[in-house]
């Protein structure tokens, strides 16, 4: 084999890796949008591959079946929350600023997603969470209950249990997005997806929260 075919042969690979993860990001986002739409049951493999601009036959060479698309789909959040968290070091901050820093940065991931929150609502309605807890999701509310105990210990944060204000806290930062399309309704005068009142949102839900988990003087 001459030098001019080995060099040839040598950029292929990279270039098919990255020619595949391409398609599957654009499998994976039109597959979001029809389970957000349609859940797993009413979800059609054929209007996916019409969003991504692929044949059927290419989800299935990815993702085996819909159920193996389906449950990509729903792990992906996790993964990309889980790897954003992990490289924010929450540990070398002081609890109140870490807090800080996760709630922004999980408001700032809804943002992006706005529309996520509806892959939620038909998981829980149509598959009670089955394939949910399939997510590891319990690694990204460990980082909030870990700074909420750490703030407990060092005295800064008042006696609270960290599981349930866990649930507070994603509430706070979640409902603004998950319920959009009922909430706009509220206020139709306000572009409540817009990067100002998204801001207004992150920075109003910071300090609501400090102020709840915050240690008063006696």
């Amino acid at each position: 084999m001459d030098r001019s075919t080995k060099s040839k042969l040598s950029y292929k690979k990279p270039r098919q890796v990255r020619d595949a993860e391409a398609t599957k990001k654009q499998i994976l986002d039109a597959a979001e949008a029809e389970f957000a739409r349609n859940g797993l049951s009413g979800a059609r493999t054929e209007a996916i591959a019409k969003g991504a601009g692929v044949t059927t036959a290419m989800i299935y060479y990815y993702f085996q079946s819909k159920e193996g698309l389906y449950q990509a789909v729903l792990q992906r959040p996790a993964v990309e929350m889980h790897e954003g968290f992990e490289q924010l070091n929450f540990d070398q901050l002081p609890p109140e600023e870490a807090l800080k820093l996760l709630v922004k940065e999980a408001i700032a991931y809804e943002a992006a997603h706005p529309h996520r929150g509806m892959l939620w609502f038909q998981e829980a309605n149509q598959n009670q969470g089955k394939y949910f807890k399939q997510g590891n999701w319990q690694e990204n509310f460990a980082y909030l209950i870990k700074i909420l105990e750490r703030g407990m210990a060092e005295g800064c944060f008042r006696q609270l249990d960290p599981f349930l204000t866990t649930l507070h806290i994603v509430g706070v930062c979640n409902l603004y997005f998950n319920a959009y399309e009922n909430i706009k309704h509220t206020r139709p005068d306000l572009q409540l997806l817009s990067p100002e009142m998204i801001e207004q949102h992150t920075q109003a839900a910071v300090n609501f929260i400090l102020a709840a988990v915050r240690r008063t003087e006696d």
